[in-house]
Order: structure tokens, then sequence, then C-alpha cells
């Protein structure tokens, strides 16, 4: 068990840093950059996906790290799950955690990539980027398992 642990905290903490490390230098740098496709602007996210529930204001952080704390008990309970997808979940609760970071940080999510090429799409960071990811490779896994 505590092998697993050690995989699903170095994915934890390693792509909080990288996320993290990456908003820095939006925060303190001023980094600015307009493309044809993607701009790289700095976006003070107060919702969730979309914006949306940015009407709980400053309960929304107190639900999300409840949530992942939460999320972090039930795999330790389930420890198939945790065994079988350990770098994946610490992706994701990882990237989950460094966004909720930012809350209690700045205020907000902190936000940096904008695509607009043939239609406008929210602007998101490197851990929504992070999260979709491990989602999509558990669900690869579970599909091509069957």
């Amino acid at each position: 068990m505590l092998r697993i642990l050690g995989k699903f905290f170095i994915f934890f903490i390693c792509i909080m840093c990288v996320d993290q490390a990456i908003k820095y230098l939006f925060t303190h740098g001023g980094l600015s950059v307009k493309g044809e496709w993607i701009d790289l602007v700095l976006i003070y996210n107060r919702g969730v996906a979309f914006s949306m529930f940015a009407f709980l204001g400053e309960y929304l952080k107190i639900i999300q790290l409840a949530l992942i704390v939460g999320i972090f008990g039930y795999l330790i309970g389930e420890r198939a799950m945790l065994a079988r997808f350990s770098a994946e979940l610490g992706i994701i609760l990882g990237a989950g955690a460094s966004n909720v970071l930012d809350r209690f940080i700045h205020g907000g999510v902190v936000d940096y990539v904008f695509w607009h090429k043939w239609f406008n799409f929210a602007v998101f960071n490197f851990a929504d980027v992070m999260i979709n990811l491990g989602v999509v490779i558990i669900l690869l896994r579970l599909l091509i398992k069957k």
C-alpha cells in the first residue's frame, strides 16, 4: 500500500508543482501573449467550469476542499481502485488541489489559456487539462480492458 500511495503522491505533487509554477509566471511575471488561435492572458475564475457557481463566493473553496479530502478518504478505503489508477488519480486530485489552492491564495482559479480560433472557448489552465487527461486515461484503460 505504501508503494501505491507513493506513486499517487508523486503524481499529485508533480502536477501541483508544475501547475503552480506556470501560474506564478502569469501572476508575478505579467506574461501575456496574443496569437492567431490562442491567447495567453491572466484571468481569475471565481466559479468552476465556465464560471458556474460563482455566486457561492467564499463557500466554493470550502466545498471543493471538502470534496478533494472526501475523495481521497474514499480512495484510501477503495484500495483496489487506488492501486489500479494511482497515477491517474494523483494527476486528477493534484490538479484539482492546485486549483483549490488558487482560490485560497488569489480568490479565484488562475486561468490563462484562451482558445479563440473558429469559436471562443472558456479560459483554462494546465490543471484543467490534466484533470481531463486523467479522466480520459482512466476511461481508455477501462475500455481497453473490456
